[in-house]
């Protein structure tokens, strides 16, 4: 560029740095196509920032297919003016998924973890949480639209326990889903930087990381209105016009 414009290579640089251009970046979008987005939105917006009186809203849904690694060399540790380096090898021991409901009132997680993540283990992990929630409280759960979700079995099983309210975020809108955040920041502290040479082992890590999460644990605060959100996708889209 600084050779087509007959600038030096400093005057460019200084350029881009003036008005925050990173054209050696790149990111990604998806735009949800869900026809009742915006009634979802305001769905489950609505349950974060004025949730219904003497219930509990819990954000749910599962991490699949965590993997048991073991790098193939010891890790080492950074060092002043180095990164902590780790090799590119590894050993897989197996997986496990992790079930996980946030409580969004006191951020506290229920969390389970199971070799399989069908219908089966699901239900299994709402009858967990249920035994733990005082039966004069409504349950309100906001969850994605996987398939496990909304089987038949899970339909009999919320029949049975009318108590339970389901609210769905529209497609592609995992980053309306608090839970979300939660596994990121497992997957981040614990789970990305760590060796495991057996699955128990990684179940372990798992358990500990959501009990110490427990005893020190504060919620996500949700700031952003239905109103805000659905104007910035509105704008985005007026981008791709």
């Amino acid at each position: 560029m600084a050779k087509k414009c007959g600038l030096s290579n400093v005057s460019v640089a200084r350029i881009w740095r003036a008005f925050g251009l990173q054209p050696h970046r790149q990111e990604s979008f998806q735009l949800s196509t869900d026809p009742l987005f915006i009634e979802k939105v305001r769905d489950v917006v609505g349950l974060y920032m004025s949730p219904p009186e003497n219930a509990l809203v819990l954000c749910v849904d599962e991490k699949s297919q965590i993997q048991a690694l073991e790098r193939s060399q010891p890790l080492l540790p950074m060092r002043p003016g180095q990164p902590e380096r780790k090799t590119h090898d590894y050993y897989r021991h197996g997986t496990v998924s992790l079930f996980a409901a946030l409580d969004v009132k006191t951020g506290k997680v229920e969390g389970h973890c199971s070799k399989k993540h069908t219908q089966k283990e699901f239900i299994e992990f709402l009858r967990t949480v249920n035994r733990n929630v005082p039966q004069e409280m409504e349950v309100h759960a906001v969850l994605d639209n996987y398939a496990t979700h909304k089987t038949p079995a899970v339909q009999r099983w919320l029949q049975r326990n009318p108590r339970w309210h389901l609210h769905f975020i529209p497609t592609h809108s995992s980053w309306l889903n608090q839970v979300e955040r939660f596994f990121g920041e497992i997957t981040n502290k614990r789970i990305r930087r760590s060796n495991f040479r057996s699955v128990p082992e990684l179940i372990a890590a798992i358990s500990n990381y959501i009990k110490t999460h427990n005893e020190t644990s504060n919620p996500f605060h949700w700031t952003a209105s239905a109103d805000l959100i659905l104007e910035k996708v509105a704008s985005f889209c007026s981008e791709l016009r």
